[in-house]
């Protein structure tokens, strides 16, 4: 997508927003169903995905971990907020790669030691582009990437957060 196109797609969204800023409200929603022994398929919107115990939590490897599936949603999200901020700034990246990478402490999700955090302690997230954009335009595409990535966002301001529990009657 060309700069102007991305702006022409963008502009009456950005428009309306100003006007009905509720319409910028929008709910995203996933589901999954639980499957055999300890697994979740999740509909992605173009395939399902299973899910299941990492091998460090007793999982054999034929499923996928969620943690792994966060990371990916970061580097999904991260890359494609990239694209457009470069498209918009008119910033050339003929190419590039997009790296997250985190640490977990199994003894926390295990149970073994209650102090051991459950969840990631750190994520790196790392582009690699190719591009002839000069330092200053590079450090910009990367503020504002780090600005606009909603899954970096939602990980370094978390949100509310519930869970409920019903039962199929």
């Amino acid at each position: 997508m060309e700069r102007e196109q991305l702006r022409e797609v963008q502009a009456p969204l950005k428009e309306r927003y100003r006007e009905e800023p509720a319409a910028a409200i929008v709910t995203l929603e996933a589901s999954g169903e639980l499957g055999e022994g300890v697994s979740c398929s999740v509909q992605t919107g173009r395939a399902i995905a299973e899910a299941g115990l990492h091998p460090a939590s007793g999982g054999d490897g034929s499923q996928l971990c969620s943690g792994d599936m966060l990371l990916e949603a970061l580097v999904a999200c991260a890359g494609v907020t990239l694209r457009a901020v470069a498209t918009s700034l008119g910033i050339e990246v003929r190419s590039g790669t997009v790296r997250a990478e985190g640490e977990l402490d199994f003894r926390g999700t295990l149970a073994v030691d209650r102090d051991a955090p459950v969840g990631f302690t750190a994520i790196r997230l790392a582009f690699e582009l190719d591009s002839d954009a000069d330092g200053e335009e590079l450090e910009t595409l990367m503020k504002l990437t780090e600005r606009y990535c909603v899954v970096f966002q939602t990980l370094s301001r978390p949100p509310q957060l519930s869970a409920t529990l019903g039962t199929a009657s």
